[in-house]
């Protein structure tokens, strides 16, 4: 597929089901493209949706089947949009930090292929507020899902999860305890973690 050049083939593109609950369209927007008017497109579309559809069938889809909707709050930016992200200090790293992370389309410096979406799990906001235990969610991802990196952040435990071609396993967060939560050479990073989760799941949804 060509890089869209009009808005018809933007919105063939956005079109293209990436799961049976994501299209492509749910992963573009941006609000630094929005309010710096960029343009939110990959040079590689059949590369961002190859990556795309790997992020919804081993993360985002168990997510949401689990526990209900799961919410896009930041995914694909080009690398245009990335760099002024980053110059003007908008929370983004540099782009060579995020190839095969936010910018889905354009593989890292090792060759690996991959894409980081910020989601927001609906069902597990409440908890969250409650009793602050984002590693509940953390931990329930880490002994289920095929996921490469994830970051945790304070708003609605809104978190970065990445699907990676090499993938990592680590967990790190911005919300107290700060830090690693677990990365590969800590004594914490296998074996079952569901007493970790258990109180959420006594009161978590089933999903759809």
């Amino acid at each position: 597929m060509r890089k869209p050049g009009s808005v018809k083939s933007l919105e063939d593109f956005g079109r293209v089901r990436l799961s049976e609950n994501f299209f492509m369209r749910d992963f573009l927007y941006s609000e630094i493209a929005n309010f710096y008017g960029l343009s939110n497109i990959p040079d590689d579309p059949d590369l961002a949706i190859r990556v795309g559809r790997e992020l919804c069938a081993n993360v985002l889809e168990p997510l949401q089947t689990r526990f209900g909707k799961v919410s896009v709050r930041s995914a694909y930016r080009s690398p245009a949009v990335n760099r002024l992200g980053n110059e003007k200090g908008h929370s983004c790293a540099i782009n060579e930090k995020n190839y095969a992370g936010h910018i889905w389309d354009i593989p890292d410096a090792a060759g690996g292929i991959g894409a980081t979406a910020t989601i927001v799990v609906n069902s597990f906001v409440g908890y969250y507020e409650r009793t602050r235990n984002w590693p509940a969610m953390a931990w329930w991802v880490h002994d289920h899902l095929a996921y490469s990196e994830m970051e945790f952040f304070p708003k609605l435990a809104a978190f970065n999860v990445k699907w990676h071609s090499q993938p990592i396993r680590r967990i790190y967060s911005f919300v107290p305890p700060k830090g690693w939560l677990t990365k590969p050479g800590m004594a914490n990073h296998s074996g079952d973690h569901s007493s970790l989760y258990a109180a959420w799941l006594n009161e978590a949804p089933a999903g759809r």
